[in-house]
């Protein structure tokens, strides 16, 4: 299995974070994780060895989150300093996706700061983080949707944490109305972004959640512009 597609599914599987091992045969992937999430791995796998961990490890699971720069911010957990003045996103590791570590997130982030500043739509909102980083940007207003309840709360209280405002929601964006705005941004996987785009009310939409060799046609929208960053990819859209 390549490796892109093996952390596409280790992300499915355990959104809060795993760790990455390089070695000569390849890359090892490593979940901090119960008997029921080793039996996943098993499920998605075909296979997986387990191995007892240290008594700390609900420490050390901290070390694998590392803060990262991307558009003039830095994002990065609650328990690191940011630098002197820094324009921050502070996101705590939880239930949902979205710490700013993964290529999927920084890109986004990367093409939403290129974007003239508006109203902004975050579909699978996880965390949060894409719609808090947007918030620090100066897009305004900004609506978060999700239709796991923990999405939704991660969301909040993150946004609460940063200062910023986001009418938080709790749907399926497959069958609930949504709102226009400006702006939509999607991380989420490509078959969804194709599925959903003909609900879409928004002059640019920023998408990603897909690997870079894979195409992407969006009816009704023209691409723009494609970054790439360790086998991911982002877009941009112009209706």
């Amino acid at each position: 299995m390549r490796a892109e597609e093996a952390r596409a599914q280790m992300l499915e599987l355990f959104p809060h974070g795993f760790e990455e091992v390089e070695s000569a045969d390849g890359v090892e992937l490593v979940a901090y994780t119960d008997p029921s999430g080793e039996e996943r791995l098993w499920q998605m796998f075909g296979g997986a060895s387990g191995a007892d961990v240290e008594p700390d490890w609900e420490v050390r699971w901290r070390d694998f989150h590392k803060p990262v720069e991307v558009a003039g911010l830095w994002i990065g957990p609650p328990w690191l300093d940011p630098p002197p003045g820094a324009l921050t996103v502070v996101i705590e590791p939880g239930q949902a996706f979205g710490t700013g570590g993964h290529a999927t997130t920084r890109l986004c982030v990367e093409l939403l700061a290129e974007n003239e500043r508006g109203s902004l739509l975050d579909i699978g909102c996880g965390s949060g983080v894409l719609a808090i980083a947007a918030a620090k940007l100066g897009f305004a207003p900004l609506t978060a949707i999700d239709v796991d309840e923990r999405a939704t709360l991660a969301t909040r209280a993150n946004a609460a944490a940063n200062g910023v405002e986001v009418d938080t929601r709790q749907a399926d964006v497959f069958s609930a109305d949504l709102p226009e705005a400006d702006v939509a941004v999607a991380n989420i996987t490509r078959a969804d972004v194709a599925a959903l785009a003909p609900r879409l009310a928004c002059r640019r939409l920023v998408t990603s959640g897909y690997l870079a060799a894979d195409p992407l046609e969006v009816a009704g929208y023209r691409q723009l512009r494609r970054v790439t960053a360790e086998g991911w990819a982002a877009d941009v859209h112009e209706r």
